[in-house]
């Protein structure tokens, strides 16, 4: 009835157009079979697409939801997933001829190829054991038409392998750095030191001992006085992949209209 009522009011001219695109961002929304509430329009209201945590569902609840929203939407991403579930989606897409990019235990589940890049963003890892946790971050930022550059294993241990990786994103125009270490921590902070962008720190659960399953990586970026740098939760590379794609996604178009700008001067 809302969506009739809606409308009405903007045929009666009682709103505006972009109020009523407005609530109805707002509402997209779909039960489904009582084991879901569907976000259909998330990508159309935040940029981001609709992301199923692939832990604690069954086969046939994942399949189902996969399925649910590549009816409506051109693609999805499904992460944490065991091996069963990988297995199930592979032969899901492979039934429906869509195109599958994954990363570990991270899958992007795509109906058509992904759009041109709107954004640069740089992922790192201090060690190798930090690499699916980023790789998390990287599946998703590229998803949400990002270009990224990775650079893995390059933490304090041998410090001078950073330099060089770091000067190539630089040099590429990124706008948010993502940065995953476990241990101590200490790698986000001093990336974060080192350049003018945003520094998203991701905590991973490696470690020695106390504070081995991400809390003393987490306290050490909690803590950290080097400006620019901010903190997600352990192991969360799809909240700082989201994170880096958004502001990567708005300096790309703050970019397009300054230079629209220029150009309707000249």
């Amino acid at each position: 009835m809302w969506l009739r009522e809606l409308l009405e009011k903007l045929h009666r001219g009682e709103i505006t157009v972009d109020e009523a695109e407005r609530r109805l961002k707002l509402f997209a929304l779909e039960e489904m079979e009582g084991i879901a509430i569907l976000d259909l329009w998330r990508e159309l209201r935040k940029g981001v697409p609709e992301i199923i945590l692939g832990e604690g569902k069954t086969v046939d609840v994942l399949v189902k939801l996969v399925e649910r929203v590549l009816k409506e939407k051109n693609s999805v991403i499904a992460s944490r997933l065991n091996e069963e579930q990988r297995r199930a989606l592979e032969e899901l897409a492979l039934k429906h001829g869509w195109e599958v990019r994954k990363s570990g235990r991270t899958y992007a589940i795509r109906r058509e190829s992904r759009r041109e890049d709107t954004g640069v963003v740089g992922v790192i890892t201090a060690g190798t054991a930090d690499v699916e946790v980023a790789e998390e971050a990287r599946l998703v930022a590229e998803e949400m038409g990002c270009r990224v550059l990775t650079a893995y294993d390059v933490g304090i241990a041998g410090l001078h392998r950073l330099f060089p990786k770091l000067k190539e994103m630089v040099e590429a125009g990124v706008s948010a750095i993502v940065v995953a270490a476990g241990m101590e921590g200490a790698l986000p902070s001093l990336v974060a030191s080192l350049v003018d962008v945003v520094v998203i720190g991701v905590p991973t659960s490696v470690g020695y001992g106390a504070g081995g399953r991400g809390e003393a990586a987490l306290h050490s970026m909690l803590q950290s006085c080097t400006p620019g740098l901010v903190v997600v939760n352990i192991d969360n590379g799809v909240g700082a992949g989201i994170a880096a794609a958004l502001i990567a996604r708005e300096a790309y178009r703050k970019s397009r209209r300054q230079l629209k700008k220029k150009r309707d001067r000249n």
